[in-house]
């Protein structure tokens, strides 16, 4: 792991990895929520983002090809936070639809790809849940249930300091999905990722709540309907743990988590950590392993792996310097990084600066946009930037 001298010794300017910045779309009033998928079925990833406060909007973005895109509108006039979101076939047309929370009015939507999407018509806007949420944060999407559909599970953030899922009973734009909680009473609660973690072959869920400091997966015990998720922690004394995803980071077979803790309120630069908890395989066993792969990243906010070098391991981008304590301090702390694995995740972490000064960059995916077997890396920036741009890797070319 990477102790907080390595900032101070200037370990940071290690030449970056060849990456190309694309700018994707600007003029945002607020971006936050980012995605990929094959909007359109033409065997290429676009890309969708989230616009809120006063824009209010929701847009796809045409990959058509050499870091060339054409924005379309999948949403427009929708106030009071369209924010992140996720891609999933939720009526099982053969077209990707898309789930996203409204942060301050508590809904929960999803948008129906037509399947035309091109033609300049807006998505077909349908209700999981209407203000019942207030403070909807983050989504995931998988069959809870086993019952062959896409379900829908939600972080509330502080508004209402609970995780919920909401059952899709095969006709999903009927209105209202039945909504249950799977807990509650947990301050901030933050993200929420979908997994086998146990692998016994349903999904699970991984979840993080900010100011309980708390890091946990809910166990899906087969019977979800029943509201029978079994709590496990995997930390409880890190504080601040914010934004991460589900990942195979050390190659035994199971998911592991890498997370970014301390976005910037923790007031330490120990603290102001990106770290990775290990699955040994046994992961209802008591607390997991937490790996530190650096600190010293004042204002830590998301996390996402990637192999961008190609020698078969997996790497970490994170995003830094989102919260205004933060920013008050300086612009230079606004930053994406590539955490590289040298090969040891336990111990061997090498960092290369992306971008700086980009302000208040915050959500980051990673995903091969351009086809050509390299992952690349999407961001997001909201005030002070308003932009969302695309780093394509360079590797070998």
């Amino acid at each position: 792991m990477l102790s907080a001298c390595w900032l101070l010794l200037g370990m940071a300017t290690a030449e970056p990895p060849r990456f190309q910045e694309h700018l994707i779309g600007a003029g945002y009033t607020y971006s936050f929520g980012i995605a990929t998928a094959d909007i359109d079925g033409d065997g290429d990833l676009d890309i969708t983002s989230a616009d809120a406060l006063p824009n209010n909007s929701l847009y796809w973005y045409e990959n058509k090809g050499n870091a060339i895109f054409q924005k379309h509108f999948v949403q427009r006039d929708d106030p009071e936070r369209l924010e992140r979101h996720a891609i999933a076939d939720i009526d099982q047309d053969g077209h990707p639809d898309i789930v996203i929370v409204k942060n301050l009015f508590g809904d929960v939507l999803w948008f129906r790809n037509p399947g035309t999407p091109t033609d300049g018509n807006l998505w077909q806007r349908n209700v999981i849940c209407h203000q019942g949420l207030i403070g909807a944060y983050d989504v995931a999407v998988g069959d809870f249930d086993g019952d062959g559909d896409p379900d829908v599970a939600a972080s509330s953030w502080r508004l209402s300091n609970n995780y919920v899922w909401f059952e899709n009973d095969g006709t999903p734009a009927d209105g209202p999905w039945k909504m249950r909680v799977i807990d509650d009473q947990i301050a901030e609660t933050r993200n929420i990722r979908a997994g086998d973690i146990d692998g016994d072959g349903d999904l699970d869920l991984a979840c993080t709540a900010r100011v309980a400091n708390l890091v946990v997966w809910y166990e899906n015990t087969g019977k979800p309907d029943l509201d029978r998720w079994r709590k496990h922690v995997i930390d409880d004394r890190s504080p601040h743990p914010l934004h991460g995803e589900l990942s195979d980071l050390d190659q035994d077979g199971d998911l592991d988590l890498v997370l970014c803790l301390g976005m910037g309120y923790s007031g330490k630069g120990n603290l102001e950590q990106v770290a990775w908890y290990e699955n040994d395989g046994t992961p209802a066993r008591g607390r997991w392993t937490k790996h530190l792969i650096a600190d010293m990243m004042w204002g830590a906010f998301e996390a996402a792996t990637l192999d961008y070098d190609g020698d078969g391991d997996l790497d970490v981008a994170l995003t830094t310097g989102y919260a205004d304590l933060v920013s008050k301090k300086s612009d230079k702390f606004h930053r994406i990084w590539i955490m590289e694995n040298t090969g040891d995740p336990k111990t061997g972490w090498q960092p290369h600066l992306l971008r700086e000064q980009w302000r208040r960059v915050n959500q980051i995916i990673t995903a091969d946009i351009d086809a050509d077997g390299q992952v690349d890396i999407i961001a997001g920036a909201e005030r002070g930037s308003n932009e969302v741009r695309l780093w394509r890797n360079q590797r070998g070319k």
